[in-house]
This record gives C-alpha cells, structure tokens and sequence, in this order.
C-alpha cells in the first residue's frame, strides 16, 4: 500500500523521518526570526555592566528570541505547544483564595491609597492638601471593587471624547455644579462633554487657537508635545489637544470636583489624580514642553513659592507655563494681589512673561517662559530663593518633599545648556537628549525601537487574538524606553508608561520621546479610579517585584485598574507566568499562553457575591 506524506506525520510510524523533518522546521523557524527579537550576548553583558546608580539608565534587554518549538514548563511538566489554555494548577496560597467585595457607599470607585481615611482623619494637618495625597494602607486590602449597577462596555473612541454611559460613572455633582459652564450634562443614558469650561467662553477648540496665536512660536504638535494641565476638571482641554498631535497629561486630586479624572479616562483622554501639596510631582526634572492652568486653584505663592517652583522643576528649559485665571485680568484688590505676588515670584525664579492678553469675552491669560541659561540665576543679589544643592538631588520623586529651592538647570559634559527635542513626530525616534552618554548607550537605544517595532507588528497586534479595535486606554507597567508605546503609535490608543522606581530610571527619555508616563511602585495601588484601562501591559517586570511584594497583590490591583472586558499582555518567564495564571483564575479571567511566554489574559463581569 503507498504510504503517503500525511499518514507518516499522522500516525507517526517512522520516527527517524519524522524527527528529521521537525529539525529542518525548527532550523529554518529560527534563522528566520533570529534577527527580529533577539539580542547578542554582548549586549546581555553590556546591560549588567552598567551601574544602577547612573540615571537613566537603559532598560534590560528582550529575552531571547521566539521560537516555534514546543517548551516545557518546569513547574507542571506540561509540554506547550504555541497557544495553550492556562488551566493554572494552584498552589496551597492560592487554592485557599476566598474573594470578597470592598464594602462601604464608595466601594465602586476604591482607591486604596487615597481612601485611606484611618491615615487621613490622623493627620495632623490639612492646610497643604496632605489629605488628598498617598496614604497606602498596609497591608495592602485585597477585596474586589464592586461594578456600578447598570455597568456595560465602554462607548469606544472617538465616539467616547464627546458622551460616555451614565451608568458607568454614575455621579450628577458636577452636572450640577458645573452646569453653566457646559463642562458635562446629562442627557438620558448618557454624559455629554460639550467642550466647555470656566475659561472656555466659546468652546475649548477656540481657546486653544487663541492660545497658539497669542503666541504661534508655541507650535502645537510639532515644537510642543508633552504637556501637563494641571487642574484639568473632565480634561477637555487635553482631549481636544490630541487633533493637533499633542498629548496631556491631565491632572487634578479626588475632591469635591467629584469623578472629574474618571470621567476623562472613560472618555478615552489621558489622565490621572494629583495634587501638589507637600510632595513632589511623580515626574522626571525639565521634562514638559508647556504646562497649562486655568483656574486650577493652586496658590502658587504658597509655603514661599514651593508650587511654582515645582513646576518650574519639571518644565523643560525653554519651556512655557500658561496661567488663564482672574488676577491676570481682573483689576479688584484680591486679584490684584495675588498678581503682584505672582509677579514677584515669577521674577525671583527668572521666568519672563512673553505674552499677556485678554479675549474677546474678557477672558485673560499669561504666558511665562522658563530660562535657557544659568545667566540670570548668577545676577540675584539675593540668595532667595536659593539654587537647589545638586549633591542632594534625588532623581526619582517619588515621596519626595517639595524644594524651597530653583532646580539646577541640565547640561552636559562640557557645560553647554541643553537642546529642546526634535519636532514631533521625529523625536519619537531620534537620539533622546537625555540619553545616558555611554558609548553603547545610543545603540541600546535603537536596537531596542527595532526589537519593540517587529514585536508589536509580528506578535502584539497579530498573533495574540487580542481585540484592538476596543482598546483606547492601554499602560505599560514596566516601560523602559517607551518602546513598547512608540511601536503603537499609529494606533488608536495612548499609553501610560509606567517606570517602576525600582527598576532603571528610563522615564525622562520617555517623555524626550513625545511620550507621558509616570513614577511608581506596584508593591502600592496606583492614583487612578477602578475600571480606567483597557489594556495593561509587562514586560520582565514580575521577577523583581515579586521578591518585595505578593503576586496577589499585584494581580488585585491589576483587576481593579482593568475593564471588564479588558486585556492583559504579560510576557515574562514561565516561572512567573506559573505564579500569576492560577490567581487570575481564581478571579475568573480567561488566560491564554502563547510561544511559551506571552501571557494573555481577559478579565470578564465576575464579581464575588
């Protein structure tokens, strides 16, 4: 009887041939994705080489490459083809897992370490906003966030900019507080966002021309990127500014404003909660092409001028600060006061108003540019304030207190000040200026665009069955260079990049990049609402964190941050994958292993009852 090709491989009756034609596979697999996601041994070397005292530092390299061969798990002895269902055999930890719901009226919109009211109601003051910062219970909660009943799928974007479901930010206060400012209405199931504000008399598409007129040198999307809005209400202002190539991060506190920063991220528009109180901003130093407040409520003369001069911290040399508010145009005693103290304060930290103006509805603002050079620093007479002390500097600030002192300003070996970034959309790929001056550290840096690009397009986007297409809001947990959210920038969606503060300080190159991200610790909840992202994503991040904190603690907050509906995207080793699956199981997530180490999860509607 002729045998054919497909009964040997079916029935498997001549192994030698059989193994033969799997080796001739495999080889050719291997030479084919061989330059695509690896990288050389010297380059492993190079990174452990570098001391992690010396920021910023480059990430750690991707793991070797992708191979279609089968891999088996140590921890099971299960042998995994290229996508296996992760049934998770649980350890003694996990088995014993019992999940509950967070209880108390506010469970639905829990943050742990900003609804810590045993810390908050201890402290023995309130006069610079401590209330409203971090307060991390310990240990960390581990109950479930409950959904707001009637909660469905998000309205995708860009549909989402302009109206969201009532039922899934349940909250009328700044409907009502707000109404003749059309900063948000109700109308039947939903919220409707009309692009008003205080400050926006005929729409914020108009004051954001007015702004770039008052002073065109600003040139929205291409000199000016990254900026910060501080005080940002529903970051309309921000939403807006994404027509013209520029991304905000929108920032404002959880206080009576309620829900304002929930309402941005369920409309799609980058966002978080902050306050500047008594700690620094969770950012990098002269990173922010422009930092924008209208009538954000901050007395920046405060504490002798500690709020400007946070700003003035993490402004980019060159960079501009425009304040829309009623002293700035306003000619009663009060406001007048506060003009003068700004005008004294502004004067002291060497900042220039390059432009003053008022609308046609008598609405005003000012544009202040921070300096380029140390020359008017070295003309005070007076040491007040004083030049911060560079030996002291701590680079991440993270629970950092605010300075009372001006923030040096960066230059490079040869004394030189600091260039600004290459227009967007260049700068997202070219050398970043604050890349570390390591020979080899120019080369890490493109070697890892390049690995990030043929990963996103080769494996993200087309090889993990993951529905991009209800994805807006994604974070990426341990970002690196931000090449992961450079890859993705075609895309319909914007990236939190995150940069743990125990892993190599990246994030100022993030932001040289054109790209938003922030400080954190994930043994920590993160300052952002339940149910805000669509997609989390992590890279090697498991492995170090989990010698400081529980993998249970992390997968609580993952489920908190993420959407029903939402995804995961966890490449790491099987050691760690091995640890994660079987408690995202027991939260009744979907999860999927692909190649061996690309983790898929999709949270559902499960809720303990």
């Amino acid at each position: 009887m002729a045998i054919s090709v497909e009964s040997i491989f079916n029935e498997r009756k001549y192994p030698f041939l059989f193994a033969l034609s799997f080796l001739f596979i495999c080889a050719g697999f291997l030479l084919l994705t061989n330059n695509q996601y690896s990288f050389s041994i010297s380059d492993l070397q190079r990174v452990r080489a570098i001391s992690t005292s010396t920021p910023p530092q480059p990430p750690p390299p991707p793991p070797p490459e992708i191979s279609g061969v089968p891999v088996t798990r140590p921890s099971t002895g299960m042998v995994q083809e290229d996508v296996v269902s992760v049934n998770g055999d649980d350890d003694s930890s996990v088995a014993e897992l019992n999940w509950e719901l967070c209880k108390g009226p506010a469970a639905v919109d829990f943050i742990p370490c900003l609804d810590n009211m045993k810390a908050i109601k201890a402290l023995p003051s309130r006069r610079h906003m401590e209330h409203r910062e971090r307060h991390c219970p310990e240990p960390s909660p581990r109950c479930l966030v409950p959904l707001p009943e009637g909660y469905r799928v998000p309205i995708p974007w860009p549909k989402s900019r302009d109206m969201i479901w009532f039922d899934n930010v349940p909250h009328t206060k700044l409907v009502e507080y707000k109404k003749d400012q059309n900063w948000v209405r109700k109308s039947g199931d939903y919220l409707v966002f009309p692009g008003g504000g205080t400050q926006f008399k005929e729409g914020v598409s108009n004051y954001i021309d007015f702004i770039e007129k008052t002073l065109p040198i600003i040139q929205w999307g291409k000199k000016t990127r990254v900026i910060l809005d501080v005080g940002c209400g529903v970051a309309s202002f921000g939403g807006y500014l994404l027509d013209k190539d520029v991304i905000t991060m929108s920032f404002a506190p959880k206080d009576e404003h309620e829900a304002q920063i929930q309402f941005a991220l369920e409309r799609g528009i980058p966002a978080t909660l902050a306050v500047i109180g008594t700690q620094k901003l969770t950012y990098p130093d002269n990173v922010y092409d422009l930092i924008h407040c209208a009538r954000c409520r901050v007395h920046w003369d405060a504490s002798g001028g500690q709020p400007l001069m946070e700003l003035n911290r993490i402004l980019r040399p060159g960079g501009y600060f425009v304040w829309s508010a009623t002293p700035v145009y306003r000619n009663d005693e009060r406001d007048q006061s506060v003009w003068n103290a700004m005008v004294d304060l502004t004067k002291s930290i060497c900042w220039e108003a390059v432009a003053k103006t008022v609308d046609s509805n008598g609405i005003g603002l000012v544009i202040y540019q921070k300096p380029v050079s140390s020359s008017c620093y070295e003309k005070h007479n007076e040491n007040n304030p004083p030049m911060c002390d560079i030996k002291e500097k701590k680079n991440v600030s993270w629970y950092v207190p605010l300075d009372n002192c001006i923030s040096q300003l960066p230059a490079d070996s040869m004394g030189n000040s600091q260039n600004w970034p290459d227009p967007w959309p260049q700068r997202l790929t070219s050398k970043p200026i604050s890349l570390p001056t390591e020979l080899d550290s120019e080369q890490m840096f493109y070697e890892d665009t390049k690995h990030w690009s043929a990963l996103i397009s080769d494996v993200y986007l087309d090889g993990l069955a993951v529905n991009w297409s209800s994805i807006r809001n994604v974070m990426d947990m341990n970002a690196g260079y931000g090449g992961f959210a450079a890859a993705l920038i075609d895309q319909p969606v914007w990236v939190m990049n995150i940069v743990p503060i125990h892993e190599p300080d990246t994030l100022s190159v993030i932001f040289d990049r054109g790209l938003i991200g922030t400080y954190h610790d994930w043994c920590e909840s993160l300052n952002t609402y339940p149910r805000t992202y669509d997609l989390l994503h992590s890279s090697f991040l498991l492995g170090n964190l989990t010698q400081r904190c529980d993998i249970i603690d992390v997968a609580v907050e993952m489920d908190r941050i993420l959407r029903p509906g939402g995804w995961l995207l966890i490449r790491d080793s099987i050691e760690m994958i091995d640890k994660l699956s079987p408690v995202l199981h027991s939260l009744r997530w979907s999860t999927t292993l692909y190649q061996g180490q690309f983790l898929v999860g999709k949270k559902g509607f499960w809720r303990p009852t």
